[in-house]
């Protein structure tokens, strides 16, 4: 039986890269118990622990989440680390979705947990560009935390929840608790319920060259290929920040303080290439680098062939699309703007952890091969 706990989480998109890594973080410390909320649960090994509990719920039905939270009196911390995914970004539509689903959770959780101290949202190191024209991809800007919000005739939904949350908890709470905002760049991590899940694009793809004898080719533009241009955020780091932000006397304000939750150390896919196609097993050609390769003309006809891997290799059962978003491997290699911010902040009030970016992927490709997601020997 679980004993009483004097913290009490909640994980707003607890199946996700962050939200997978923040209730295992938080369910390894003591005093914690933890609701996760999603629409469906974790199908790969999924957390068996009594201080766990799993609310399955769509956000955006606005009667099922009142009824479906009605039972978390008890909440200290929310960690909000979901989204919609309908729509494109940078549309009203994607702000006005986000928009409902923090506001429908807020209604349901703010009037009846009494006991509330922390709010930790999580948004992304797209609050400082915008994907719409002009671009200038010669500049590169090492963005902090109090760079401006970028004015564009697109949308950002980040900004919308921000000012969502500031509202709605000066009113419903009169501004007595402390929240944090998080904007990791591309994220590494494990889940096959995220959209833009790069490591799993990366590794059916990686999966794939190796069993058909392909190329490990880099298919972006040059720029992409041989400059800084993003920063990688492991799962593990972006979890580890959010909770010393929400647990740090230090970092609490009620006006939303905001840190980059970024690696550290920067990296160009030039560098780090190589050493990915050698972790696939794969032969690494003196030159890896091809401006005309598209991942989603190369890879959309070869969901049979992940089938075949899967049903061969007895993997956990997913279609290619499951794990991987070759659109999105285009867009990200093709980027026309740089996302790079500044840790100083983060590092001046005693956030320690760091990663190499080319550590954080190679961990998570044994972590995907552990989980049986994909092979562990080379095929």
């Amino acid at each position: 039986m679980a004993v009483e706990k004097s913290n009490v989480a909640v994980i707003f998109g607890v199946t996700g890269l962050v939200g997978k890594e923040l209730l295992r973080k938080l369910l390894s410390k003591s005093k914690w118990k933890v609701y996760g909320i999603a629409r469906n649960p974790d199908q790969i090994n999924p957390i068996q622990n009594p201080n766990y509990h799993f609310i399955s719920c769509d956000l955006l039905n606005h009667l099922e989440t009142l009824k479906n939270l009605s039972l978390l009196q008890d909440v200290t911390h929310i960690f909000w680390v979901t989204w919609a995914t309908q729509f494109p970004l940078d549309t009203r539509e994607c702000c006005e979705q986000n928009k409902a689903m923090m506001s429908n959770a807020l209604n349901a959780i703010l009037p009846i947990a009494n006991s509330l101290r922390h709010v930790s949202l999580q948004t992304g190191t797209k609050h400082y560009v915008s994907l719409q024209p002009p671009f200038n991809q010669k500049q590169v800007c090492y963005h902090d935390e109090d760079c401006p919000r970028v004015s564009t005739s697109g949308c950002n939904f980040y900004y919308v929840l921000e000012d969502l949350l500031r509202e709605r908890l000066a009113v419903a709470v009169a501004g007595n608790v402390a929240w944090s905002v998080h904007r990791p760049g591309l994220i590494m991590g494990s889940s096959q319920r995220t959209l833009y899940n790069f490591m799993g694009s990366l590794c059916v793809y990686g999966t794939i060259c190796k069993h058909l004898n392909l190329p490990f080719v880099f298919g972006g533009t040059r720029e992409c290929w041989e400059e800084l241009c993003i920063d990688g955020s492991d799962a593990r780091l972006v979890a580890e920040q959010h909770i010393w932000a929400a647990t740090n006397d230090q970092v609490h304000s009620t006006d939303g303080q905001a840190f980059n939750a970024i690696n550290g150390p920067r990296f160009t896919w030039k560098q780090i290439w190589p050493q990915i196609g050698l972790k696939f097993g794969l032969e690494v050609p003196d030159n890896m680098f091809s401006p005309d390769f598209m991942f989603s003309t190369a890879m959309s006809d070869k969901g049979g062939i992940w089938k075949e891997i899967v049903e061969e290799e007895g993997l956990f059962q997913t279609e290619m699309e499951d794990l991987a978003n070759w659109g999105f491997l285009d867009v990200l290699f093709r980027c026309p703007v740089k996302m790079l911010g500044t840790r100083d902040k983060a590092d001046r009030l005693g956030f320690t952890a760091r990663f190499s970016t080319l550590d954080s992927i190679l961990y998570w490709i044994d972590e995907m091969r552990e989980e049986k997601i994909i092979p562990w020997k080379e095929i």
